[in-house]
């Protein structure tokens, strides 16, 4: 376990240091975007890996890798989104947007290290092309939800898949430095 809490802190580094640059570049622009926006954005990124890994031919000379790091830092936008709403208008600074992805991270990995407690690793021994239908999986179970106006009867809700979707492109980021 702490070999993975090693890994996934460096997968995170990467991402919030893209996360950071962006900031940067952009400011917070991404705070007008709507849930569902958010998740379309997740989705085409997981099924751009899922024709990566169906394809023999790539015509765009990126791999899966950079796609796994968008599906993290945009389900990290979404959990900040359910926390603070909509913005009309960019509403952060760079540090603080900075603060809130760091506490969303530090929540999504105390559930990651819960629940590889309980299914002792069990990802290790999974394929990363299983770990994109997982996310893919999440993500329509997603836009189910918020179709249903974020109801749901017995279900976890958006913010718990946002989590899993993090931890599975983690996971696979994981596999695909090893």
């Amino acid at each position: 376990m702490q070999d993975t809490s090693k890994q996934y802190d460096a997968v995170i580094a990467t991402c919030k240091s893209l996360f950071v640059k962006k900031m940067s570049d952009y400011g917070c622009a991404w705070r007008i975007l709507r849930l569902p926006s958010l998740t379309d954005q997740i989705f085409i990124k997981a099924q751009r890996i899922r024709g990566l890994q169906q394809n023999a031919v790539r015509k765009v000379d990126e791999g899966e890798a950079s796609e796994f790091i968008g599906i993290i830092n945009y389900s990290i936008m979404a959990l900040i989104q359910l926390e603070k709403g909509v913005a009309e208008q960019p509403d952060l600074s760079n540090k603080e947007a900075t603060e809130l992805y760091d506490k969303h991270v530090a929540i999504t990995k105390k559930l990651m290290e819960d629940k590889n407690h309980d299914y002792g690793e069990a990802w290790r021994d999974m394929r990363v092309s299983s770990l994109t239908d997982l996310i893919l999986q999440k993500l329509l179970r997603v836009k189910q939800i918020e179709d249903n106006k974020g109801k749901t009867l017995v279900s976890e809700g958006i913010d718990a898949n946002y989590q899993d979707m993090i931890n599975y492109a983690v996971f696979a980021m994981i596999h695909l430095n090893e």
